[in-house]
């Protein structure tokens, strides 16, 4: 008997969810048997979270009926789902990173054992499952691949049923996702039901059994995942063929001093338990894109805030076409042609309880022309949001809607466009397409080709590599602080990039020269 076989661990019948102006789910209906790896596809505010979220107590359905191992199903609240065996590691970790992994696992338990017998636990069932954890180490000092496993070992020392994961893989290098799959199938051969959300459709292929397709809220689709190829699921998603992005032919710039040049950049890092920055030297010109990769927590976020001006240096170490602008801010770098997406979309790329009008007014203001004589252009900028939100098919009520209101993917289209549609002359991005679908993966990939045609400098950080390969020129890797010797994107292979990622000793680092 395969799994699909099995009688169903979790089925889901008719369970519908709206909100004011929007339905997120509509008289859904699937089944997750036991041992299943069982994945949940679908756009941008298709409905995915909504869905997990009344699985998981945390949202309560209008209509419909749940049953688990039989029994009927309705969980007051997480703390209901996970007595009844459901489990889930969210997307964004919720640990304190002052603490140490056994402190952080006990807040996750409801009635934690003594420390001493805590840690022994955490030691054997990391062990168990190929994910081994020193319960001793601070949260601060993990790299996000080892904070994940806090937050999985977490929810296995509940000893789930059911457990959902929500975009896994989003922080790890190719061979901590080889780690995390291996745990998974063994997860699985022993019977527990696995819900799986992601954008990786390759890794979707590869891991699970089933898919369930999303669009608008509604099932649409069925299919087992290795049958089909990812393009056929993202079509499926979507309902529309997709074209990969296309790069615009190439121009020969008239030669000046590069469009963006960072020279010895050293930093230390305002962030805690954050990276400095070493040495750092690369220079970027009109047209051209630069893919900078490596593991969350290698300094990614303090090298945005120099770029950007958030952090400031020394004059010389950021330079724009000859004009040194490593101590000024974020404002005279923006009149000065830069533009910047961080990593962060809901807090720092934008104001959660502030409308969309207003969060494009935030970073619009001086690029666009958004102000006149000390006073906010309120129509000039409505207008902006709304060519924003159209351009880049960010699905929303309207410009007056709070940021936080939107999806995750939503509202990163909203960001992207915000910044993407400014003209600018250097493009400053940190994960550009994290957690949005296939189809608006590769129209934020084609518009950041496209301003690159228009003359732009891009620099892209991100940890999809097959994204770096897809539209960078050249690639290096940030580790430790340190960026290796930008390389050309052409003839690199997915190992290599991996291996330099996890810090494979050897790796060439720039120092002093581009």
């Amino acid at each position: 008997m395969t799994a699909t076989d099995r009688p169903p661990l979790l089925a889901v019948q008719g369970v519908t969810k709206a909100y004011p102006g929007v339905v997120a789910n509509a008289d859904v209906s699937f089944s997750v048997g036991a041992g299943e790896i069982h994945a949940l596809l679908g756009e941008n505010g298709a409905g995915k979270s909504t869905l997990v979220k009344m699985i998981y107590g945390l949202v309560k359905p209008d209509s419909g009926t749940m049953t688990l191992r039989g029994a009927a199903y309705a969980p007051s609240e997480p703390r209901a789902a996970r007595a009844s065996g459901v489990a889930m590691v969210f997307q964004h970790f919720s640990l304190f990173e002052a603490l140490d992994v056994a402190e952080n696992v006990a807040l996750g338990m409801e009635n934690p054992p003594p420390m001493r017998e805590l840690a022994g636990r955490i030691r054997q069932v990391s062990q168990d499952y190929g994910l081994p954890l020193d319960p001793g180490r601070k949260v601060g000092d993990l790299s996000a691949g080892e904070r994940q496993r806090v937050e999985i070992v977490r929810c296995l020392l509940q000893d789930p049923k059911l457990l959902i994961m929500d975009e896994p893989t989003s922080v790890l290098t190719p061979q901590e996702v080889e780690i995390l799959f291996k745990t998974l199938r063994q997860l699985a051969s022993e019977g527990t039901a696995i819900l799986y959300i992601s954008h990786k459709l390759e890794e979707i292929r590869s891991l699970c059994d089933a898919a369930t397709i999303l669009r608008r809220g509604r099932v649409v689709a069925t299919c087992t995942p290795r049958d089909k190829t990812a393009r056929e699921m993202a079509e499926m998603m979507v309902g529309a063929v997709l074209s990969p992005p296309e790069r615009g032919a190439r121009r020969d710039w008239p030669a000046t001093a590069p469009a963006l040049q960072v020279t010895n950049l050293s930093a230390a890092s305002p962030i805690p338990f954050g990276t400095s920055l070493k040495s750092i030297s690369f220079s970027v010109g009109r047209g051209q894109v630069l893919g900078i990769a490596g593991v969350a927590g290698n300094g990614q976020d303090e090298l945005m805030l120099a770029l950007s001006g958030e952090l400031r240096t020394a004059p010389g170490m950021v330079q724009s076409f000859g004009v040194a602008l490593g101590a000024k801010g974020p404002n005279t770098r923006r009149r000065a042609g830069f533009v910047a997406a961080p990593e962060d979309r809901l807090g720092h790329a934008a104001a959660p309880d502030m409308s969309l009008v207003e969060n494009a007014l935030l970073t619009g203001a001086i690029r666009k022309g958004l102000t006149r004589n000390g006073f906010i252009d309120w129509a000039a900028t409505r207008d902006f949001a709304e060519r924003v939100i159209k351009a880049y098919d960010v699905r929303t009520p309207g410009s007056g809607v709070a940021a936080r209101a939107l999806s995750g993917g939503n509202l990163q289209k909203f960001v992207i466009g915000r910044e993407l549609s400014q003209s600018p002359d250097v493009i400053l991005i940190n994960q550009p397409t994290w957690g949005v679908d296939a189809s608006a993966a590769a129209a934020i990939r084609q518009a950041i080709l496209d301003r690159a045609a228009d003359g732009a400098a891009v620099v892209v950080i991100s940890q999809d590599l097959d994204e770096l390969l897809e539209i960078a020129d050249s690639f290096a890797v940030l580790n430790g602080g340190r960026l290796s010797v930008p390389r050309p994107v052409q003839g690199l292979t997915i190992d290599e990039i991996g291996l330099m990622m996890g810090g494979a000793h050897g790796m060439e680092v720039a120092h002093g020269h581009a």
